[in-house]
């Protein structure tokens, strides 16, 4: 595809990083001569300097012949006019805007073609408060994802000793686990993945990949790890747009405590969330006012600064003073993978909370979502079978005939989402399970190498019409 990505900062670049190792043709505009220099000589993309509303800018970029256009401006108003030229002077078929805003809804008549002509709107503050929150609803879990309007979800844990399943195969999951419908699709253990066959012995410190439906997650959890208890007293260092929304969210179900270097944000931060909220003016990396606030006694300490090196100083020091578990908010992708392994529970990068969106409308074939793992070395995603036996490679067949890509593995289905008055079922995947027309496939690619050949697989043939 040929696809425009209007800003380079930190999404920006990230998300040309990822589009680049998919074979795409990408070309980012900005302002800043300098930042895309340092792209350019890091990334195979074609930079262009300029203002990405005016189109001159954007007919050198190549505007007439892009198939999508991402624009990732700091401004909201950037954003949306790009998109309108975009779509009005040069038809650009998708576009996509990064929108801070919360007036601003994929859906909204705002965004339609007589308004901005926005097709969907990326909001890395907003996916990563979701992100969050998910982790603070299932506390043992290193990462949960949900597909297929979330009646499944993918859960990442790390087996701890003592669990059901540690210490025991793969194979022996029905026995030990009766009430649970699970597929394990993939093991990393020291940080190298081993296969996730029947023959393989779960082991306490794997990290372990499971797809289950959404409602019995709880027991999947319980049966590599013991239960934690619920997430109730949080603390959150950094009072930006990030730890506001968490902070909202939170804020009538968790007793919250948010810390903010900057006097005039903590004044405001205090006229838009409650008097049970206590704003604290000060430094996350102070000792001393940790110390004094009690972070011992969190059950959560989140740092959501824009400062990658505070955050990974702050919740190293709010784990050695006795907080259950620490999250730390990193954008740079070398920072996040020296914390792997370290006293940080979590580390979270904002950019790869988003990609996924992307990705669902760069994927060819009916991808209906897309979520980065493993910092963006794995992929599940979930595929539609259309078609019939004659048209499609995939209907009508079992999963072991299908000819996955060594390592890939469809772990769930869910069947009947699309029937009016029917009750979807979630199928847990076998090597036996046949798949029909409008199953809602999810498959899981241990290297991102292997997408071309998935959504070869799920591509209509031209008999199929």
């Amino acid at each position: 595809m040929n696809i425009i990505i209007v800003g380079a900062g930190r999404v920006g670049e990230s998300v040309a990083e990822n589009l680049v190792s998919e074979r795409n043709d990408i070309t980012v505009i900005d302002t800043n001569p300098v930042r895309l220099r340092g792209i350019q000589d890091r990334l195979d993309l074609r930079g262009v300097v300029g203002n990405g509303i005016q189109p001159s800018v954007l007919d050198e970029a190549g505007a007439r012949d892009c198939d999508m256009l991402i624009a990732c401006a700091p401004q909201d108003e950037t954003n949306l006019v790009v998109c309108k030229i975009a779509h009005d002077l040069y038809n650009v078929p998708t576009t996509i805007a990064r929108l801070r805003s919360p007036e601003f809804e994929t859906g909204s008549p705002l965004l339609d073609k007589t308004g901005f002509a926005v097709d969907q709107v990326i909001c890395p503050e907003e996916s990563v408060t979701a992100y969050v929150q998910k982790l603070i609803e299932y506390p043992e879990a290193l990462q949960v994802l949900e597909f297929a309007r979330g009646l499944v979800s993918m859960v990442a844990v790390r087996a701890f000793a003592g669990g059901p399943m540690v210490g025991h195969n793969l194979a022996e999951i029905p026995k030990l686990v009766p009430k649970a419908d699970m597929r394990i699709v993939a093991i990393y253990r020291h940080d190298q993945a081993v296969p996730a066959d029947g023959k393989t012995r779960i082991e306490a410190g794997d990290e372990v990949f499971v797809l289950a439906p959404t409602a019995q997650v709880r027991t999947v959890l319980g049966a590599l790890r013991r239960m934690d208890r619920p997430v109730r007293r949080v603390m959150i260092a950094g009072g930006g747009k990030v730890g506001l929304r968490l902070a909202r969210q939170l804020k009538d179900s968790h007793q919250i405590k948010l810390i903010e270097t900057d006097t005039r944000r903590c004044e405001y931060l205090a006229s838009q969330l409650p008097a049970s909220t206590l704003i604290l003016q000060g430094d996350s990396t102070d000792e001393e006012l940790m110390e004094d606030e009690n972070v011992r006694e969190m059950d959560l300490f989140i740092a959501l600064t824009s400062d990658d090196e505070d955050n990974i100083l702050a919740c190293l020091l709010a784990k050695k003073l006795g907080a259950r578990r620490v999250i730390a908010l990193i954008n740079r992708r070398a920072y996040a993978e020296l914390v792997q392994g370290t006293t940080i529970d979590i580390a979270i990068s904002p950019a790869q909370a988003v990609i996924g969106e992307l990705l669902a409308y760069v994927r060819r074939g009916d991808v209906e979502a897309v979520h980065s793992l493993r910092r963006g070395a794995a992929e599940a995603l979930e595929a539609v079978a259309r078609g019939d036996e004659k048209s499609s490679k995939v209907v009508g067949r079992r999963v072991d005939q299908l000819g996955l890509p060594k390592g890939a593995q469809i772990g769930a289905l869910v069947r009947g989402l699309h029937k009016e008055g029917a009750e979807p079922r979630v199928l847990i995947a076998h090597h036996d399970t046949v798949i029909q027309t409008d199953d809602h496939v999810i498959v899981f690619l241990p290297r991102k190498r292997m997408v071309p050949e998935v959504e070869k697989l799920f591509q209509v043939g031209a008999t199929f019409f």
